[in-house]
């Protein structure tokens, strides 16, 4: 949720906001007087209280013959209580409903407009030719023995798959470097649950304009996470951190499940676009003074693993309309995809200020003592999606792809071959 205090010291700014994404200015009048009616709830509520707690006094003091009547009143005066007291939890919850309705103010800088008004901030490296013609990356996974889209449908529907062979190790490689990559920049790897609470994952956002991309499982009233950024986010959920030291990161090594509702004959080629996926993803609590250069720190160490595989890329700066509720700034990575002769996103860091944290009531104290709400930042250190990228970019004349240096390790050979 954005900050209440300022809301009331810049509403022209957070319905700038609103217009920069596509969304309701009015949204912002409507929080404006939700904010004001419960505040009049509250004070009517507190002082209700008071006189009631007043009146009893007088009642233990009353002779005799005045306690009666009293004591009749002091009954009105509950009876006015208890009203007061539930019309303060109706106006807290149209005020929590109006709060939440809002998305994150957008930092100054960032590109208004939708999914196509982005800025490129940067290229690196130039698209991958070839003297004969490519293949998709579909094509090169199934005939080198990779994944298998036919028997991943049959076992459990359209854009599901199994990845095979040298594909497994391709994958648990990827994010075993990714991990590395991590440790080695002062993050705790941590391997989340999947399944999380409804607090949770309306915590962090997601059940707001995402909600119809989530499993949720009825029964259990729990979700399946689209990214360990919702259970990350959710771990140090009600306390006060020590920031002291610097922030704290966390990367989540994580089974991703999305339904990817909407996009129905979009992407259904390959794995481009798939219902379940592996991920690893950087989460950062800090203070918010802090939060711009962490912002900053996550997307070199995206371009640092981005380097590792070799593949052409560009930075993105995310248009309002498309940074999603929590964020109040995105920047993606896009990796140039050959047959589609253009780029893919293959990772997200997002600043979250203190919308998340406000939420999730995580706190940190100020070098006075005091609690103040902290910061949350995520981004994408690898995933599934990257194999796309890595075939397409490294295959070869006769079939074959050769595997970046920085993976021969965990995938035990320099050349993706088809089996014998």
């Amino acid at each position: 949720m954005i900050d209440l205090r300022f809301l009331r010291d810049n509403p022209d700014a957070v319905r700038a906001s609103q217009r920069a994404r596509g969304e309701d200015p009015a949204l912002v009048d409507a929080l404006l007087e939700a904010d004001a009616a419960r505040r009049a709830a509250v004070a009517t509520a507190d002082n209700l209280r008071a006189e009631h707690k007043a009146m009893g006094k007088l009642v233990g003091k009353a002779k005799p013959e005045e306690r009666s009547a009293l004591l009749e009143q002091a009954q009105e005066m509950s009876a006015k209580v208890k009203e007061a007291e539930a019309a303060q939890n109706a106006a807290d919850a149209d005020m929590d409903a109006a709060h939440r309705a809002i998305s994150n103010v957008v930092q100054d800088g960032a590109p208004s407009g939708g999914e196509n008004d982005y800025v490129v901030l940067e290229t690196v490296g130039a698209p991958t030719e070839f003297g004969f013609e490519p293949k998709d990356h579909l094509e090169l996974g199934e005939a080198l023995g990779l994944f298998d889209m036919e028997r991943g449908a049959k076992v459990s529907g359209s854009r599901f798959y199994f990845m095979t062979g040298y594909g497994a190790l391709l994958q648990l490689g990827l994010l075993q470097l990714a991990a590395q990559k991590a440790v080695a920049n002062g993050f705790t790897m941590m391997i989340p649950p999947v399944l999380v609470r409804p607090e949770i994952m309306a915590g962090t956002g997601f059940l707001g304009q995402h909600s119809a991309e989530i499993y949720h499982l009825e029964e259990d009233d729990l979700y399946l996470v689209g990214t360990s950024e919702v259970p990350l986010a959710g771990y140090h959920s009600d306390e006060i951190l020590d920031l002291s030291n610097g922030a704290k990161r966390y990367a989540g090594w994580s089974t991703c499940f999305r339904r990817e509702a909407g996009s129905y004959g979009k992407d259904t080629r390959g794995i481009i676009r798939v219902h379940q996926f592996d991920k690893i993803e950087m989460f950062v609590f800090t203070t918010p003074d802090e939060a711009d250069a962490e912002h900053q720190r996550l997307l070199a160490w995206e371009k640092d693993m981005l380097a590792a595989v070799e593949v052409p890329y560009r930075v993105i700066d995310t248009a309002a309309g498309d940074l999603g509720s929590s964020a109040a700034r995105k920047f993606d990575c896009e990796a140039w995809v050959p047959t589609q002769q253009t780029y893919r996103e293959l990772t997200s860091t997002s600043n979250c200020t203190t919308f998340q944290a406000r939420r999730l009531s995580v706190r940190y104290r100020d070098e006075n003592g005091k609690p103040q709400i902290a910061a949350t930042l995520n981004g994408t250190l690898a995933t599934t999606r990257w194999i796309v990228a890595i075939l397409e970019n490294h295959q070869q004349a006769d079939g074959s792809v050769r595997v970046p240096a920085a993976l021969v390790p965990f995938v035990g050979t320099e050349v993706l071959a088809p089996p014998k």
